[in-house]
């Protein structure tokens, strides 16, 4: 019942701004709340020398964003949201925990070294677009930064002899992160970048070398107004 009435929430938003757009004349002071979507390839880089392979890795995220507008016209604002996102990394970046010590390594004969997040996002844009109150197609360049703020993240591996290895809310691992944003796209089709501005882990080292990976995000961002 619960997920209904969300659900029922959500289309009631949709249908709503879609009839304040339709009220609106050329000219007029209006904004573009919107609800995204994304799904991208994500990778780790600035990894430590002895880790030079990963594997297909995605990230998905959603939330809402409140539109502020600058000009009359509505092509130039500054947006601010929050939202939930997920990744999944497959990657080569072995991770252990033994009573209150975390070691990192690099283990090739590891098979499914998998790492999951989620995370609370915080999005901040400014924003310029060909559009206008009447005039629903069009180009879009979208730029910024977005805080996350990390609420779980698990890192599993199985051994050569198959044998499951799991740890969960490494403390190693930054809680809260940042990086700088890109949208650029026309209509409904906008390619969005991700590019990690901090380490994922604080203090860390593999054979006396710092961790310094972040975290890379290419993909499609879907905006519902």
């Amino acid at each position: 019942m619960k997920t209904i009435f969300c659900c029922f929430l959500l289309i009631c938003f949709v249908i709503s701004s879609y009839a304040q757009k339709d009220s609106l004349q050329l000219g007029s002071r209006y904004s573009e709340d919107q609800l995204y979507a994304s799904v991208s390839y994500s990778q780790f880089f600035d990894q430590p020398s002895t880790i030079f392979k990963s594997y297909f890795s995605y990230s998905l995220s959603f939330g809402f964003l409140k539109d502020i507008i600058l000009n009359k016209r509505g092509s130039i604002s500054i947006a601010g949201g929050v939202g939930y996102g997920f990744d999944f990394f497959n990657h080569r970046l072995k991770v252990t925990r033994t009573s209150s010590l975390t070691e990192f390594s690099s283990d090739n004969g590891i098979n499914n070294n998998l790492f999951k997040s989620h995370n609370l996002e915080i999005p901040f844009e400014f924003r310029w677009r060909s559009s206008n109150a009447n005039k629903y197609s069009f180009w879009r360049i979208y730029t910024g930064i977005k805080f996350t703020y990390n609420l779980r993240n698990s890192f599993q591996y199985n051994d050569e002899n198959s044998k499951e290895f799991k740890f969960s809310n490494i403390e190693e691992y930054r809680k809260l992160q940042y990086g700088a944003t890109l949208s650029v796209g026309y209509d409904k089709f906008t390619i969005n970048i991700f590019y990690g501005l901090t380490p994922i882990f604080s203090n860390s080292k593999i054979n006396d070398e710092a961790i310094n990976t972040k975290i890379l995000k290419m993909g499609l961002i879907f905006y519902i107004l």
